[in-house]
């Protein structure tokens, strides 16, 4: 018997997914929503009782059935949160509702900085893979950004034509690679797998089948066109104009706004700015407090003064995968971990007696517990976050970006630069256009260089992805097979399947009874590895699966 009269089960209605069932959901606004979860924990009685008792109020109904953002429910919530939140500062409540926010028009540096926010919060990014960066805008102008600072400064001029350079050099080169690619590898000429059995197919076989060939002919075009783009990123600066979609909790927005407003660069406090002013019409109880951090500050400018003051400058390693620590007793440890949900001793113990084991012992018993993985969708336990691993590593702003998005890990890099250096793709050397790419890095050094004494915290527009960049990364060996499988797959940019089957290589060396954890980080090379996905896409879209 339902514990509501039916009066109640109208009123519930229109903001749950039922009014019976112990597991439904909420179709409120986020603040109502969390505010309703708060009170909902400090209370005997169950969460539809709690909205009707305290939150139902005069909660309009839109017409298809999801509360209004005002109405009596809403203001509740937001005195809730002025006396919970911002009067006490309990923080999890911040954690219990969220945004959904569209940034546009925001350069590349300023979205690392955006991205570089990991928890409670996801971010869906512009791809330089299947989106050209030749299109002009509405004024007929490259999507860059005019930093006001370099705007107004005496670099202008060379900024301005920098920018024009290295647009126009991509738009001029992008169909010809395409051209080029297409004469190196003919479609006849690459691996073909059936789209549903993974069976390979000689080309004959695949022409015999007009459902098939369509497939294979669109997957190859989708696939060779993102390999040029691939390619031509290498010219895109970091000025180069992206969009994102963010989904945040309320406490990750304030952290991440809080970030932006103390930052140096004007780009990023505007954006912090019109950010806020958004979300303060979604979600305003959870922002209420972000503002500036003059902490942040000083301690950046500490920082930066004690680095020039104590470090050496370079030149230093350029080695794209170092190394720099790991757990001694890794493997003993995850072990360990693995063995002690099934015990009943102290973790101390468990770890005495795998030390007790000979190495080969150890060796063999991990390798069983870790094998019988079908694919990398079987997910490792979480025993094997025990043993921890830093790496340093330098490749192209490229690479960073694509390696940038997992979070699930410590990362810092360094300012991107022109000090080490650049990427040449080989296509680019193949098709001829080597000379035009040397002068546009050559003329980008020389203005970074420059720029960099006036406005060093503007410089960073004017670099190239082909540029290296140094950054670190600690993360646990679970977070590491997650990463150096999937980034190793056939349809992965080969620039960075080469930086993670390194690691995952350095990773074996230090622990190799870990490596079978590994199973599926994939050691080979590939020219066009995107086809395979682009031929299951292609069938599937065709309905032929």
């Amino acid at each position: 018997m339902s514990e509501f009269t039916h009066e109640e089960r109208r009123a519930l209605s229109p903001f749950f997914t039922n009014v019976d069932e112990p597991v439904f959901g909420l179709k409120l606004p986020q603040e109502v929503a969390g505010a309703l979860f708060s009170r909902y924990s400090r209370s005997a009685r169950s969460l539809r009782r709690v909205f009707l008792d305290e939150f139902r109020g005069e909660a309009g109904v839109l017409p298809d059935g999801e509360a209004t953002a005002d109405g009596e429910a809403l203001k509740k919530a937001r005195d809730f949160y002025d006396r919970v939140l911002v009067g006490y500062g309990d923080d999890s409540v911040a954690q219990l509702g969220g945004a959904h926010l569209a940034v546009e028009r925001v350069s590349n540096v300023t979205a690392q900085l955006l991205e570089d926010a990991r928890i409670g919060i996801a971010f869906l990014e512009k791809s330089t893979r299947y989106v050209r960066f030749d299109q002009r805008d509405a004024s007929g102008d490259f999507l860059w950004f005019r930093e006001p600072s370099l705007m107004a400064s005496r670099h202008r001029d060379a900024y301005v034509a920098l920018m024009d350079r290295l647009f126009s050099a991509y738009a001029v080169q992008i169909d010809p690679m395409i051209a080029h690619i297409e004469r190196g590898l003919p479609i006849e000429s690459v691996a073909v797998r059936h789209p549903k059995t993974g069976e390979p197919l000689d080309f004959a076989d695949v022409e015999r089948d007009p459902d098939l060939l369509k497939a294979a002919r669109r997957a190859y075009a989708a696939t060779v066109r993102a390999h040029a783009c691939d390619v031509m990123r290498s010219y895109l600066p970091a000025a180069t104009l992206t969009n994102l979609g963010i989904f945040a909790t309320g406490q990750a927005y304030e952290h991440l706004l809080n970030r932006l407003l103390t930052h140096p660069a004007e780009e990023c406090r505007a954006l912090a700015a019109a950010m806020r002013r958004e979300l303060d019409q979604l979600i305003p109880s959870f922002v209420k407090r972000s503002a500036r951090s003059p902490w942040q500050e000083d301690l950046r400018a500490r920082a930066f003064a004690a680095a020039a003051r104590t470090l050496p400058p370079g030149p230093a390693s350029l080695s794209p995968v170092t190394l720099v620590d790991f757990d001694r007793d890794g493997e003993e440890k995850v072990l360990a971990a693995l063995l002690y949900p099934h015990a009943d001793l102290p973790l101390a113990e468990v770890r005495s007696f795998v030390r007790s084991m000979s190495p080969p012992e150890r060796a063999t018993l991990l390798a069983s517990l870790a094998s019988g993985r079908r694919n990398r969708r079987d997910k490792p336990p979480r025993a094997l976050e025990e043993a921890a691993y830093s790496f340093d590593l330098v490749g192209n702003l490229g690479i960073y970006r694509d390696l940038h998005r997992h979070r699930l890990l410590s990362q810092e890099r360094q300012t991107f630069t022109t000090s080490h250096g650049h990427d040449t793709p080989p296509e680019i050397l193949e098709a001829g256009h080597g000379a035009v790419f040397e002068e546009c890095m050559a003329r980008a050094h020389d203005l970074h260089e420059a720029v960099k004494r006036d406005h060093p915290a503007e410089a960073p527009y004017v670099v190239p992805f082909a540029f290296r960049v140094r950054w670190y990364v600690t993360l646990n060996l679970r977070e590491a097979v997650h990463l150096c499988e999937l980034r190793s797959m056939p349809q992965g940019h080969p620039d960075y399947r080469l930086v993670v089957q390194e690691m995952w290589r350095r990773i074996e060396e230090v622990h190799p009874s870990l490596a079978p954890w590994g199973a599926f980080v994939n050691r080979d090379t590939y020219r066009l590895g995107r086809l395979q996905s682009e031929m299951r896409t292609e069938w599937r879209r065709a309905g032929s699966a």
